[in-house]
């Protein structure tokens, strides 16, 4: 057996810690977990000709990997989100590294929320820029640190927090954005499906696509596929199809994925009853009295505050033991004292099972 007892210190530190990651299956249990926000996985509403598609796309889109569905799905997707162009990526994680790693340049200044996600910090370190956090949603503290910022400016942050379920202002970030001659670019993972009459997002749903400078869509949540789109102009298009570097040395979604894509385009847009279901469970955890901690979110994400590694995993545990799954959050994911319950609530949960989730926490 290869000796690799070199990665004993890292893994020991996990541990000692109880942050010690490891992976589960669902097993059944009552879904207060997954990103399936309106049900298209955990209902398998998605449904395409096998035979019609291929499995693989033999190469990355500037070899091989091209081809007429993939363009055709760029082309309806914008057309939805009211952009002049798309461009798909194999999956949130590239959208945002490659998006943020190109884009950003020596001499500019990003600043980005200090909750945005791992993908879009992971870019921004990728990239050549300079970059400051401004503390979670704090206008202030953000204007503060755009008055000392040199070069292209670039502000970074999430529509929907996936670990807080609150929104960004967005409208006052546009208008430090036009004050300070800054770009935004705003990831809407957790809004996509959920936010908006036709689940289009925050920024359609405030009316103010042509004051974006980029727009991250995935796929992997609401609309109970994979993979995610930038959207921008074609100018931006043409940008990271030549820099992209997580767009040009991947191999490129096999047609039957950009197939179930379309397929889920087509379908959660009219999802209006799913989504006001979902309201109706927001506000019933949201009107609930706990005994820990709870964030406001007027999204499907609700976070129970419980400190501590360990006693965050005991509550979780306890909820497991009763058939309701709900994992833990814990530090270093987020930040140490603001260990939490993840919630997460979906079309198909019902009145019941939410009371039963309440229960056990009050």
């Amino acid at each position: 057996m290869y000796n690799d007892d070199f990665l004993d210190r890292k893994l020991n530190e996990r541990k000692a810690v109880n942050a010690f990651r490891i992976l589960k299956l669902t097993s059944g249990k009552t879904d207060f977990c997954s990103n399936d926000y309106l049900g298209i996985a955990t209902n398998n509403l998605l449904k395409v000709d096998e035979g019609l598609f291929n499995n693989g796309s033999t190469g990355s889109r500037l070899l091989a990997g091209n081809y007429a569905l993939v363009e055709e799905a760029e082309k309806y997707i914008a057309h939805f989100h009211k952009s002049e162009t798309a461009l798909i990526f194999n999956s949130g994680y590239d959208a945002n590294v490659g998006l943020l790693s190109s884009i950003l340049q020596r001499g500019d200044t990003v600043i980005y929320d200090y909750l945005s996600h791992a993908s879009i910090r992971d870019g921004i370190r990728l990239s050549l820029a300079q970059s400051f956090s401004f503390a979670h949603n704090d206008m202030g503290d953000l204007e503060r640190k755009l008055q000392h910022a040199t070069g292209n400016i670039f502000i970074v942050t999430e529509s929907v927090f996936s670990m807080d379920g609150d929104t960004c202002p967005l409208e006052t970030l546009l208008e430090l954005c036009e004050k300070y001659k800054a770009h935004l670019i705003i990831d809407e993972a957790h809004a996509t499906g959920v936010i908006g009459e036709k689940g289009e997002g925050l920024v359609q749903h405030l009316q103010l696509p042509h004051k974006v400078f980029a727009r991250v869509h995935t796929f992997g949540k609401a609309c109970g596929c994979h993979g995610a789109v930038v959207l921008g102009s074609n100018k931006l298009r043409d940008y990271l199809v030549n820099f992209a570097r997580s767009f040009i040395y991947s191999t490129s979604l096999p047609p039957h994925a950009v197939a179930i894509i379309k397929e889920s385009y087509s379908l959660f847009p009219a999802m209006m009853q799913e989504r006001q279901l979902l309201q109706g469970l927001i506000q019933q955890f949201q009107s609930a009295q706990l005994k820990f901690e709870k964030i406001v979110s007027h999204t499907p994400i609700q976070a129970v505050i419980v400190p501590g590694n360990d006693e965050a995993k005991n509550i979780a545990q306890r909820l497991q033991e009763n058939n309701i799954d709900v994992r833990a959050i814990l530090y270093p994911t987020v930040p140490k004292g603001k260990e939490r319950l993840r919630i997460v609530l979906h079309s198909f949960n019902t009145k019941e099972e939410l009371a039963t989730l309440i229960g056990l926490l009050q």
